[in-house]
């Protein structure tokens, strides 16, 4: 998983995620996974497929893979 500290305590992770195509898939995709414990914001990408989470502490993937599964998507793996 490639993750990156930006200020102390947060953790940052670029995902890609397939079958993004417009703002509303955007948005559905950031809403699943905001509701993760410790995330504190998400940019989903639908012309790239990628999704950048900031979270306190790094995010288990299976947590990360079934809010973008309840999205109706699919998490191809990490950037």
């Amino acid at each position: 998983m490639t993750a990156q500290t930006d200020t102390p305590g947060s953790v940052t992770a670029v995902y890609k995620v397939s079958g993004m195509s417009c703002g509303h898939c955007e948005g559905a995709v950031s809403g699943e996974i905001s509701g993760i414990a410790g995330v504190s914001s998400v940019k989903a990408v639908a012309s790239n497929g990628e999704v950048t989470v900031v979270s306190a502490a790094p995010l288990d993937e299976e947590a990360v893979r079934a809010a973008v599964d309840e999205a109706g998507f699919e998490l191809v793996g990490t950037v």
